[in-house]
């Protein structure tokens, strides 16, 4: 999630960053937006299909075969972008919205169990059948929601699986910070909590992971993020044809960007995520969070990596392979 740590035991810190949504002016760009021609081995004709679902979260269909990554769908207000963040906000589901973006997925992967992530994957587990993949807490926050133990698939990093010729290669990876380097509710769990979570404050980090993806023979390989910060040895070498990564909301990460892309090989495609108002609807332009030095991160990218084509997603196109448009859905 975007950081908000300290922001209560700190009110000016709060309102100095979170005040977002009345800042916010102009919707993000909704076309992709090429910076350079990448050399790039993904065929267009490739038989995977990607959308984005705001946040960090994405649809990869693979022929008749869907894999979600973070899928938040509901997008209930929680006052984190008008400046008056509450973390009792209860949870909620709109199961309408999450039907509309899903479609019959066999997999979940979830990066970590902070609620812009995860509030969502309950559902969708119990509705879909769907296999989750995650950490131990958010095995045990599922099991909690009354999620079938044996629906859940627990990974720390390092894993390599095979779904049937769906590839996720699984690496152990970090939260990002705020300017003060903490982030809103840390914590593991070891064991379910006695109850099902109420509200926000009750999904703990629980620890992050970061997929690659490789979408059957005809590919791509996606590596997808939940969140900006990494651990540079355990990505080295992925080599990904898509990279999906969160645009950071501070400096407190060192050189975050050229470190990334060194590790990541230069992907042929780097899109970002995690940079929209996750309070609006999907229905919507996405709009920028206005914490979000977006302009500045797409620099960086085409600085460090200059034959990497950039594309800013839009949540209503599909994508092929290559990451260029197909369609735009109603």
């Amino acid at each position: 999630m975007s950081d908000t740590a300290d922001t209560q035991r700190d009110p000016m810190l709060g309102r100095r960053s979170l005040m977002r949504g009345a800042a916010l002016g102009a919707a993000a760009p909704l076309l992709p937006t090429a910076t350079a021609t990448a050399s790039t081995s993904i065929s267009a004709s490739a038989s995977a299909s990607l959308r984005w679902l705001g946040t960090s979260g994405w649809r990869i269909d693979v022929d008749d075969r869907t894999v979600l990554f973070d899928p938040y769908l509901t997008r209930f207000k929680t006052g984190l972008f008008d400046g008056a963040f509450r973390a009792d906000t209860e949870l909620s589901t709109d199961p309408e919205v999450v039907r509309a973006h899903i479609g019959a997925p066999e997999l979940v992967l979830v990066s970590h169990s902070h609620w812009d992530h995860l509030a969502d994957v309950p559902h969708i587990a119990k509705s879909t059948g769907a296999r989750v993949v995650g950490t131990e807490t958010t095995y045990h926050l599922l099991v909690a929601f009354g999620v079938d133990p044996g629906q859940i698939s627990v990974v720390k990093g390092g894993e390599v699986l095979d779904f049937d010729g769906i590839i996720v290669e699984v690496a152990a990876g970090l939260h990002s910070r705020n300017k003060r380097y903490a982030y809103f509710a840390p914590g593991t769990l070891d064991t379910p909590p006695a109850a099902p979570p109420r509200t926000i404050a009750e999904l703990p980090e629980g620890d992050t992971l970061a997929f690659q993806v490789t979408a059957g023979s005809g590919g791509p390989s996606a590596f997808l993020m939940g969140a900006s910060d990494f651990s540079e040895r355990a990505v080295q070498g992925l080599r990904p044809d898509l990279a999906m990564v969160a645009v950071p909301s501070s400096t407190a990460t060192h050189h975050y960007v050229p470190r990334l892309l060194r590790a990541l090989g230069s992907p042929g495609v780097v899109v970002p995520v995690h940079w929209d108002n996750f309070e609006e609807p999907l229905s919507e332009p996405p709009r920028r969070d206005p914490s979000m030095d977006l302009d500045g991160f797409l620099a960086q990218v085409h600085r460090e990596s200059p034959a990497s084509r950039i594309v800013v997603p839009d949540y209503r196109t599909v994508y092929g392979a290559d990451m260029r448009p197909r369609l735009q859905t109603s």
